[in-house]
Formats: structure tokens, sequence, C-alpha cells
């Protein structure tokens, strides 16, 4: 290599680096807790948040022509395009709440627009991995990725822990869709960051014109048996992550009433986890190779999941456990999926490679993750476990929180006392009738949820047309939201049930006595 070429690799280096961080930023204000905000903002139901976790890995379907399209253009042309584009769509998203469009166009619009970010993040992702793969000499690649995952980390957590701070101070209403509308803008300026400084990025062989792709080409991952092994690997593992991938937040913030904040403080402290690691398997990778570090990392991630059978939205503790086991993990498992189909495949095959293990991969976290919304309509909202009552959801997934709210006064897992704690329901026999309704929980000043207006000491959630409430004060109040609404309504009656609400016997003579004096019987 000449010394001008070396000089720009090195250069080029530093920016991919710096670009990774500003990328990480990009991602906290348009992914993660925010595009839950917005699933929560814009009243997303159990079925469409499956689909929008799904979208991501059924973007995976164009792989195999994404990989047709960086070599016919070029890796370095095909990822600026890609990557320029997907990172300005939020564009849309900022004015969204300001739209003169209703709700089920809204929710359309949003699913429009992470449709089409996944379709261009899966063409931008294979042409720079495949740019990447060039540019980093084979003998640094493990301890190079290792740093830049490290600085990467740093900026997914001050982004994640900044985005999180700003929706959970997010005021009701039209306040709520500021902040949203601020962060898709935050979003779109450091995707121009990042495409100026890709730009400024060497392409190595850049004068060499590859020869047209055959079907072969295509072909040649499924017909390696090296390749094909790790195919099947990936494959199943991607599948068993993604029954619950789309349902860990919405556990986090309607079943552990986490928040937002503390939701990015429990990804940042995996981030920092593997700040701290990265580099470390980075140098394993170089020794050992990415087979032996994939597997013993996917075995041990396998082992922590039933750590999320314990935490309680008073018992948080475990998360930390988690964080700092899956952190570990993780980095580990990032840096080898990563390296693998850059070590099985040649410069000349390499998009296709690339697209195999991305596409296998993501079609069956795609499909898993559907299923896992599907399969929450159908598992109990409550399950005994060693003496304990967990949610469904934390079965990964089962019920997810969107399915548990509103359920807890005839669950009987959930002890407590009917006026003491306020649990109680209006309309008892109309409860009994027609069940209670899947609705998003509503506390006392919860933010990111839309068209709420206070009436009295009620907060009425107006959810398609079907009203849901938590009653502040003392439950004789039923009376005078049914004048004050003009109807007749189905409601949810909590207060924020600490702790020693759980303790009192669900048995007690004043809950007794309630219930028979209004005839209450489920």
């Amino acid at each position: 290599m000449r010394t001008d070429d070396q000089s720009a690799v090195r250069r080029s280096l530093r920016m991919s680096v710096a670009e990774g961080v500003v990328a990480e930023l990009v991602g906290a204000c348009a992914s993660g807790g925010a595009i839950t905000a917005w699933a929560l903002y814009l009243g997303l139901t159990p079925v469409l948040v499956g689909l929008l976790g799904a979208l991501p890995f059924v973007a995976q379907l164009v792989q195999i022509p994404s990989a047709w399209l960086t070599r016919v253009h070029g890796s370095r042309r095909t990822a600026l395009w890609t990557i320029g584009v997907s990172r300005q769509l939020p564009l849309l998203l900022a004015i969204l709440p300001w739209l003169p469009v209703d709700e089920p166009g809204q929710r359309a619009i949003l699913l429009a627009v992470a449709a089409a970010s996944s379709l261009l993040a899966v063409a931008g992702n294979n042409a720079w991995t495949s740019w990447m793969g060039e540019l980093v000499p084979d003998r640094l690649r493990g301890r190079y990725f290792g740093r830049r995952t490290a600085f990467c980390a740093l900026g997914s957590t001050l982004g994640a822990l900044g985005a999180g701070l700003a929706l959970d101070h997010a005021r009701p209403g039209a306040g709520a869709g500021l902040v949203l509308s601020l962060l898709s803008l935050t979003s779109c300026a450091f995707g121009a960051i990042t495409v100026a400084l890709l730009r400024r990025q060497h392409e190595p062989c850049a004068h060499l014109v590859p020869p047209e792709p055959t079907l072969a080409d295509a072909l040649r991952p499924w017909t390696e048996p090296a390749a094909r092994s790790a195919l099947v690997f990936h494959v199943a593992w991607a599948a068993a992550c993604g029954l619950s991938a789309a349902f860990y937040p919405i556990h986090m913030i309607a079943n552990l009433r986490m928040g937002f904040a503390r939701m990015a403080l429990y990804n940042g402290a995996i981030a920092a986890v593997r700040m701290l690691t990265a580099p470390l398997w980075g140098r394993a990778l170089d020794r050992v190779g990415a087979r032996p570090v994939l597997v013993a990392c996917c075995f041990g991630l396998s082992i922590s999941n039933a750590i999320w059978l314990f935490p309680r939205e008073d018992v948080l503790w475990p998360l930390a456990v988690d964080a700092v086991l899956s952190g570990v993990l993780l980095a580990g498992q990032g840096l080898a999926s990563f390296s693998l189909p850059l070590n099985v495949s040649s410069r000349g095959t390499r998009p296709f490679h690339l697209a195999a293990f991305a596409a296998a991969a993501g079609i069956a976290t795609g499909v898993a993750c559907a299923a896992g919304g599907a399969l929450a309509h159908v598992l109990p909202a409550h399950v005994g476990f060693l003496g304990r009552t967990l949610v469904g959801s934390q079965f990964g997934p089962a019920r997810s929180g969107l399915r548990r709210a509103g359920r807890a006064a005839k669950l009987g897992g959930v002890t407590f006392d009917c006026q003491a704690c306020g649990a109680c329901c209006c309309n008892p026999a109309e409860n009994r009738a027609e069940g209670y309704r899947d609705y998003v929980p509503v506390e006392p000043g919860s933010r990111l949820l839309r068209r709420r207006q206070l009436l009295g000491r009620y907060t009425v959630l107006n959810d398609g047309g079907d009203r849901h409430l938590k009653l502040v004060g003392a439950e004789e109040r039923c009376a005078a939201l049914e004048g004050a609404l003009g109807k007749k309504v189905r409601c949810a009656v909590y207060a924020d049930r600490p702790a020693a609400c759980r303790k009192v016997d669900p048995g007690s003579a004043r809950c007794l006595q309630y219930r028979k004096e209004r005839g209450i019987t489920s």
C-alpha cells in the first residue's frame, strides 16, 4: 500500500469512529425509546406495536437486491445515498402532530416512515459494511471495531439518556408532540453530520471495476459449507430473540413503571459495560476467531434472560445484574456477529455474504417478533411461579403492558383493599358482560397520552370511542363522571398502588362491605 493510501486509510478510520458516535445519537432520537414514545403517543395497538418492532427485520427481505446494488454502483456511493436519505426521513415525523390527518392516518404515516427508513437502512448497512471490510486491514479488524464499538456505546448512552429525559419531562397533549417533533429534527441534524463524515472517508480499490454480478455469486453463501452452517445458527438465534424483542420497552414502561429516563439509564448501563469490554472482545476475536466468541456469548445471553422473571415495580435491582451481564455478553456477540460474515467472504462476494446473513437473521427475527405480538393475545395475563405472581410479559414475551393495564381489579394475584388503594369497578354488570378493554395505563402526571381531558379529579382517556379512566379520588365519584359524560362508562379505578397496597388482605371487611353494597360479585 502506498504512503498516501495508508494516510487516507488512517484518516478514514478516525472519521469512521466519529461517524459511529454521531450515528448513535441519530438512533437515540429516532428509534428505541423515541419510537416507543411515538407508538404510545399515537395509541398503537399491541398488534401494531409488534408490527412496528418487526419492520426492521422484515426489511431484510431486500438484502439480496441491496447486495446487487452495492456490487453494481460501489459500496461507498451506495452507502452515501441510502444512509443520507434514510436519516432525513424523520422530517416527516417532525410535522406529524400538526398534519390535518386523522389518527388512523397518523399511525399509517408512522408505520410508512418506519418501513421506508428500515428498507433504506438495510441497503445502507450492506454497502457500509462491505466498504468497511475493504477499508479496515484484516489483522486489525477485531481491535479496531472493538475500539469503535466502545466509543459508539458512549454516544449511545449519552443520546439515550438525553432523549429519555426529554420524553419524561414532556407535558401532556401538544407538549408531548412538540418534544417528539424536536427529537425528530435533532435526528435529522445529526444524520446530516454523519453523511458529511462519510463523504470524507476513503474507498480502497475505487479504481477497480467489479465484474457484473451473477446468480452464482448471489447463491454462494448458501452453497459454501462454512457459510451455510453459520447461517443456520444465525436463523435459530434470531428467531429465539425475536419473540420478545418488541415488548421489552413496553414491559419496562407499562408493567415495571420505569419511565423513559430509567429505561434509558438501564440501556445506558448496558452500553457503558459494552464500552469497557468491547476492546477486550476485539483482541479475543483477533486471537481465537469469531465463531468461538459468538457461541460462548450467545450461550450466556440465553441463560441471562431468566433474570427478567424477577423484577417488579418495587424491585428493580435484578435489572442492574442483567445490565452488567448483558453488557459484557452483547459486546462480544455483536462484534462476533459483525466479523463472521467478513471472515467467510472474499471481496467479490462480500455484499452477497453480508446480505445472506442479514436477510436470514432479519426475516427470522421479524417473523418471530410478529408471532410474539400474536402470542401476547393468547397467553395468560398473570402466571403463578414459585409462589410469585408474574405478569405474562415476563415470559418473553407474553402479555405486554398494553394488555395488562386495566385488568388489575379482577386478577387474584394482585391483592389490595378496594377503598384504601382505590381499586374498584364502576358499573360491574357492564364490566362482567363485556370484560375490560385493553388500553394504555393512565396515572397522575403521565405523559405522551393524547386526547386526555381532566374532568374534576378524573383522568379520562378517549381511546377509539371507549372512555377509560383512572379515578384519582374516592370511588363514589363514578356517578358524577357518568353525569358529566352523559353515558354509562366502563372504568378501571386505581391509585398509584404503592407496595403497601399489595399487602392488604383482599378479603378485608371494608372491601367485602364495599362490594356487597354495590352488588359486585366478580
